[in-house]
């Protein structure tokens, strides 16, 4: 299957990889490492994952506002995400994503929830797009 879903853009630009997915929200100050890309969070669904050229796709931001420069310093370090999805973007992951020139989209018109890990996708900020190669959760 393969779909086109539409979002609201919110960073310019494409990538491509495969959906790393979570209900939850993350913290990239104290959540993420920016030496290694890995997700720390204790209690995450994620922790251990490795973020690093994967489409990142989570519910929210929360925290401090460090965590814009958190995804700043994942990309000057060659470890950011390809791109970010979010059900809701909020200051803190957007302006992170855009100094970094993380390509980010909200509001996709498919739940999160129906998402699979490991699904190929191209993320379009400029389009405000999602190309979905896969099969979709409860279908």
């Amino acid at each position: 299957m393969f779909l086109i879903i539409r979002a609201r853009g919110i960073s310019k630009g494409t990538g491509r990889g495969e959906l790393l997915v979570s209900s939850e929200p993350i913290s990239f100050l104290s959540g993420v490492d920016p030496d290694s890309g890995i997700i720390m969070e204790s209690g995450h669904s994620l922790r251990g994952e490795h973020i690093n050229g994967k489409i990142l796709a989570f519910t929210h931001g929360k925290g401090s506002t460090v965590g814009s420069y958190v995804l700043y310093a994942l990309k000057r370090n060659g470890l950011a995400p390809a791109a970010i999805i979010n059900e809701e973007a909020e200051p803190i992951v957007a302006l992170g994503a855009i100094m970094a020139g993380i390509p980010m989209v909200d509001r996709p018109e498919v739940p999160l929830r129906r998402l699979k890990n490991g699904t190929p996708v191209v993320v379009d900020g400029d389009r405000g797009e999602v190309e979905y190669a896969g099969e979709l959760e409860g279908d």
